[in-house]
């Protein structure tokens, strides 16, 4: 064949391929037609831009152009893209695969970056059969994300020592259908389960009021009061419910915005100076040394704060004082700098054998008291799970007779930006509501 006509030849097959590619994607559907499609123009860049290049190759800048066009295709595919050839050593990878395996380097063993028996596998049962297959693949660090892996067999690369069939991994992200269904098992599971009581109550008075208490003000006037109160209780349960089921819905996804903890807690201690008033309790708030930057979501963090400072007020009140304080730690070793927030309170304390549940769903150290305080029981498991999307840590320390401290610690973001505006009050005398 003429090198005009193999040239034409091939650039109309590498256009056509990535047009396809484009098309696929703009269609939305990450089937294995658009894996393959991608990857091929992937490999087609890649062969032409090697010197080991085809029989008559185009010029350069040919060459560099649609390398350029491959790239780009791979560059806006949202999905993880990772190519390999068939001693499994990765060639080629897009951004997201990248983001996904830090680990992964060109020209090294895939096995160095994803250690995953199935996948890995799965490779090799494709470069036997040909046959495209689908598997699965869990990280577990820094939080739980599941992937469908499809593999596939590219054709062999028109290079001279080509033959053998290169292999193409696709990576679509499940976590946040699984976690949504998972969410809403849990919301029926819960919410039937704790719904129960408020429900039976309100329906035994309204079968009182409908019959013996029909022309009682006084029986009346009593129970419409307690069942407002059941109400409440629900209003306060659903709504916990759904902040704690949208928490863990994102809680794979680390938060972007970068926002100053400092803030955060001087308005919730702010918020919450009515009720430490009515409760005869001195709160205070000492953040002596600004900014307190991290990368969060604002609202999760202010229900983070409004829950420790809450409870301390409503459990450990009885101290007579809650403290507020932030604090900083600078980097150690391979840990970087940290920030921490805590809330102590000088209460009754928490036996040690409760302190590990505390975290959980509907635990609650002393259920009537939580109840007649109006808790729900989910306080404690919305700052968990909040946390663990910032990549933070929570600390409860407590002694019976000693008061509780609760700490909430946070990797510190540091930037010369402006984050928001300034606070213009004196940062270094403590806020105290008396």
């Amino acid at each position: 064949m003429p090198g005009s006509v193999r040239r034409s030849a091939f650039a109309g097959a590498s256009a056509a391929t990535i047009a396809f590619g484009i098309a696929a994607l703009v269609d939305g559907t990450p089937g294995i037609a658009f894996l393959l499609a991608a990857s091929f123009a992937l490999v087609v860049g890649t062969v032409l831009s090697r010197s080991g290049a085809p029989i008559v190759a185009p010029p350069e800048s040919e060459r560099r152009e649609r390398h350029s066009v491959a790239e780009s295709l791979l560059a806006n595919i949202p999905d993880p893209v990772i190519l390999v050839d068939r001693r499994i050593v990765v060639i080629e990878a897009n951004p997201a695969a990248r983001a996904l395996l830090p680990g992964l380097k060109l020209r090294h063993p895939l096995s160095f970056a994803l250690r995953s028996p199935d996948v890995l596998d799965g490779i090799e049962e494709v470069l036997q059969s040909g046959a495209p297959l689908k598997t699965g693949y869990v990280t577990r660090v820094p939080t739980e994300r599941a992937f469908e892996v499809q593999i596939g067999a590219l054709p062999p690369a028109d290079t001279p020592g080509g033959g053998q069939p290169n292999v193409v991994l696709f990576l679509r992200d499940l976590t946040s259908a699984r976690r949504l269904e998972a969410m809403r098992v849990d919301f029926v599971a819960n919410a039937s389960h704790e719904l129960r009581t408020p429900l039976a109550s309100l329906s035994g008075f309204i079968e009182t009021l409908q019959g013996p208490a029909r022309d009682d003000p006084r029986a009346r006037e009593q129970f419409l009061g307690i069942m407002r109160t059941q109400a409440q209780r629900m209003t306060r349960l659903i709504d916990d419910l759904l902040s704690l089921s949208r928490i863990e819905l994102r809680e794979h996804v680390p938060p972007t915005q970068i926002v100053c903890l400092k803030r955060i807690a001087r308005q919730m201690v702010e918020e919450k100076a009515p009720l430490a008033a009515e409760r005869g309790i001195a709160l205070t708030l000492d953040a002596p040394e600004p900014p307190y930057s991290v990368l969060g979501d604002r609202d999760e963090l202010l229900r983070v704060v409004e829950n420790l400072v809450e409870n301390a007020l409503k459990y450990g009140g009885s101290g007579g004082l809650v403290a507020v304080s932030l604090g900083r730690e600078e980097a150690s070793g391979n840990r970087p700098p940290q920030l921490t927030l805590s809330v102590r309170d000088a209460g009754p304390g928490i036996a040690p054998e409760h302190i590990p549940r505390l975290t959980e769903r509907f635990y609650r150290v002393d259920t009537a008291s939580s109840r007649q305080q109006g808790g729900t029981g989910l306080g404690l498991a919305i700052v968990k799970h909040a946390l663990n999307r910032h990549r933070g840590r929570f600390v409860i320390e407590s002694e019976v007779g000693q008061g509780t401290t609760m700490r909430v610690i946070l990797p510190e973001h540091r930037t010369g930006d402006q984050i928001e505006a300034p606070d213009m009050r004196p940062v270094d005398t403590p806020l105290t509501f008396p």
